[in-house]
């Protein structure tokens, strides 16, 4: 039989051709006789091509099946801004230290108006001096992205632990740490994509950025400007998109779809120091998200159980999470990771059809066993 090169990922034979080699002569089972991999990633493949095709945008997704280990990348090792989904992470290593006695879920910390910052979210709404639960800024951290809840958490549990979590987690499930870049504050994020435009942003705190969220995007520069009282003619980025695209350059909160899905099955193969108890908690918590209804879960149906989390910023979305369906046969139907995230448009809701669209790709194709 003639040797062809063998990629284990579906999104790196989108390459063959620009690699020399032709693509018009062999069978559409090909890759199942070479990689072994199952007939449904070609047909997963071709429909998720045809998705793009109208998205006008970049998908990129990754799946992989708990149970026989078999995964499919789509542009899954390449570098993605994550968004929120660096929030679960940091959620496991508030598990982790309940487990280890360092705190309770029932401690109370104390909001300070330092601590606000902009985003969806209820924890904003209460007054600086309200003493509030760790179990209900982590609530809010996951089921509605709450990112003044997020950095208070980070602040009692440290930024250096929540990294090495992340870390720890990926190699767990024997992924790559180091494709997967630095978490930072959510302020952070924040200080970073403005002071992309203007270094001396890099020094405004969460109250300043609320006040530069009341304008349009395309207004924010010149806010910025008012702000700092200089000229957008100082700014080293034309407009806030080349700013956030420069920010994602860094490499803060970026990380390969394939690093975060090894993350994500940690929650379901274990780590030393998160229990089955804590790991079925954070799990329990992703069940309860309720912002993304119209993406990834809006595809896979009713039959499908989602525990995921969900990331937006400026012309990127993201979905990640374990789904197990109801009507699983065989032991080989599941769990399975899910992520995927997407980059283009302007408006969050061609980003949300996408990702819906995904979903019912994943159901379609018998990606999760046999479609329904």
């Amino acid at each position: 039989m003639l040797a062809l090169p063998t990629y284990a990922n579906s999104d790196e034979t989108n390459g063959y051709e620009a690699k020399g080699y032709a693509t018009n002569w062999y069978d559409a089972h090909w890759y199942y006789e070479v990689d072994k991999k199952s007939a449904w990633q070609g047909d997963l493949t071709a429909r998720l091509q045809a998705i793009e095709d109208v998205f006008e945008g970049q998908l990129g997704v990754y799946v992989q099946n708990l149970a026989s280990g078999e995964a499919f990348s789509w542009r899954a090792g390449d570098p993605w801004y994550l968004a929120s989904l660096i929030k679960i992470p940091m959620a496991a290593q508030v598990l982790a230290e309940r487990q280890a006695g360092a705190l309770t879920l029932d401690e109370r910390l104390t909001l300070a108006q330092s601590d606000f910052v902009d985003g969806a979210g209820p924890t904003n709404w209460h007054d600086p001096g309200t003493p509030i639960s760790i179990r209900y800024l982590l609530e809010q951290m996951i089921t509605v992205s709450d990112n003044t809840a997020t950095d208070m958490l980070i602040d009692r549990v440290g930024l250096a632990a929540v990294n090495e979590r992340a870390r720890m987690m990926i190699a767990a499930s024997g992924g790559n740490p180091d494709e997967m870049g630095p978490i930072s504050k959510l302020v952070g994020v924040r200080q970073g994509v403005y002071g992309e435009l203007h270094p001396d942003a890099r020094a405004l705190g969460g109250m300043d950025f609320i006040a530069l969220r009341q304008h349009s995007v395309s207004q924010r520069p010149q806010a910025l400007a008012r702000a700092l009282g200089v000229s957008t003619e100082s700014f080293t980025q034309p407009d806030y998109d080349h700013a956030f695209d420069a920010y994602e350059a860094t490499g803060e909160n970026v990380g390969t779809l394939r690093a975060f899905g090894d993350l994500l099955a940690s929650l379901h193969g274990g780590l030393d120091d998160l229990s089955a108890e804590q790991r079925q908690t954070l799990l329990a918590v992703m069940q309860g998200t309720r912002s993304g209804k119209r993406r990834l879960k809006a595809g896979l149906g009713s039959g499908v159980s989602f525990a995921h989390k969900t990331g937006t910023q400026q012309r990127r979305s993201c979905d990640a999470g374990i789904a197990e369906r109801a009507d699983a046969e065989t032991t080989n139907e599941g769990p399975w990771v899910i992520v995927s995230c997407a980059r283009g448009p302007v408006a969050v809701s061609a980003h949300e059809r996408a990702l819906a669209k995904v979903g019912e790709a994943l159901r379609y194709s018998g990606a999760l066993g046999k479609p329904w």
